[in-house]
């Protein structure tokens, strides 16, 4: 049930940061659902091998690197969701970076945590 509530709030978070972002557009609601499922999908197969091969060059930016490998799972989510639009890979940068501190509070603010 957490998990759903999760999925919720993070639909909610990328509608409200599309709004914020002019660089970024979802056509609806349920294409924001669509895109948290996708995004936890990534998320949960595809982000631990880009950081298993780019772990030279994240070890050297200290970690900075993950920002683009973020940046590099939303512009996945952007050509396999329909309705779900970034103009770029600077654009994709600041969804992730905005998307995860709205979902953050989000999170704090319904309770629920991310160990569930």
């Amino acid at each position: 049930m957490n998990f759903l509530i999760r999925l919720l709030i993070s639909a909610i978070a990328a509608m409200v940061t599309a709004y914020v972002l002019p660089g970024v557009n979802i056509n609806s609601f349920t294409t924001a659902l669509v895109l948290a499922i996708v995004l936890a999908i990534l998320n949960l197969l595809v982000k631990p091998i880009l950081i298993l091969l780019t772990l030279p060059v994240t070890i050297i930016t200290l970690g900075l690197f993950l920002l683009v490998i973020n940046a590099v799972i939303i512009m996945i989510a952007s050509s396999l969701v329909r309705g779900f639009k970034v103009d770029g890979f600077i654009w994709a940068l600041l969804f992730s970076l905005v998307l995860t501190i709205v979902t953050g509070i989000m999170n704090s603010l319904a309770g629920t945590s991310h160990e569930d």
